[in-house]
């Protein structure tokens, strides 16, 4: 019996509407819930937790996290902030509400992104694979390589559960991988490429990095770190259909 694996489809974009972004925010973890931004931001001594309004940037609500803590990614997990940090080895739970510190918890190696579904919660290290957590006790349970076609794809960052898939940056480069949480299996590529304009950029503007969605509205929201602005975007098959 032979198995038909369909080749990645590759997009490009369309920018829907731009909205205003902290150019002082190093992002490291985006999600979208109930109508508002939530944003987790890196370097040491300048790593925060924020509420922000979409539509202006405006930050609602922040926290800072301790200096010696380089922030990571966040997920929105119920009435609880998870948010990591990159070499420390040590996560953090806030309430959602009034981003009090609830606990800390311990996870080995690095920690890069987070995102969660229904049932599992998923973390990159930066490496290929995806650690898949328990939702209550933020235990690994097991983990999943990305693979396009049987080829790891490392330097997994920023995570997003979209739909039934997992759209996450990958370090360093302009494109997003979108892959299945059951297997690691990539089904697609975005290609954001020229995205942010040059005319907005300057000496401090990094990499791409932040991925939100609507998933009541459908839409689709993506930064980088150090931007001064963030874009709802819709993706555009690419016409030479699946070629690299």
């Amino acid at each position: 019996m032979f198995v038909t694996i369909l080749a990645a489809i590759v997009y490009t974009f369309r920018v829907v509407h731009s909205y205003p972004h902290d150019p002082q925010a190093f992002t490291q973890g985006l999600e979208y819930r109930d109508g508002f931004l939530y944003e987790g931001t890196g370097l040491n001594g300048r790593s925060t937790l924020r509420k922000e309004e979409l539509e202006t940037g405006r930050v609602l609500k922040e926290t800072d996290v301790p200096q010696q803590y380089f922030g990571e990614g966040i997920t929105v997990l119920g009435d609880r902030i998870v948010q990591l940090t990159w070499q420390s080895q040590t996560g953090f739970i806030y309430d959602r509400e009034s981003f009090a510190l609830r606990k800390t918890f311990a996870y080995v190696g690095e920690g890069w992104g987070l995102t969660h579904d229904a049932k599992h919660v998923y973390m990159s290290d930066g490496s290929a694979q995806i650690r898949v957590l328990n939702p209550e006790t933020l235990e690994e349970e097991r983990r999943i390589t990305v693979n396009d076609d049987g080829q790891p794809i490392e330097r997994l960052n920023e995570l997003e559960v979209v739909g039934d898939e997992i759209y996450a940056n990958v370090w360093g480069s302009d494109r997003i991988v979108r892959f299945s949480p059951a297997d690691g299996h990539v089904t697609g590529w975005i290609d954001l490429t020229g995205l942010l304009p040059r005319s907005d950029r300057t000496t401090e503007t990094d990499v791409l990095n932040g991925i939100a969605y609507d998933a009541r509205g459908h839409r689709l929201f993506v930064t980088g770190k150090l931007w001064p602005k963030l874009f709802e975007i819709r993706l555009v098959a690419r016409k030479d259909g699946h070629g690299e």
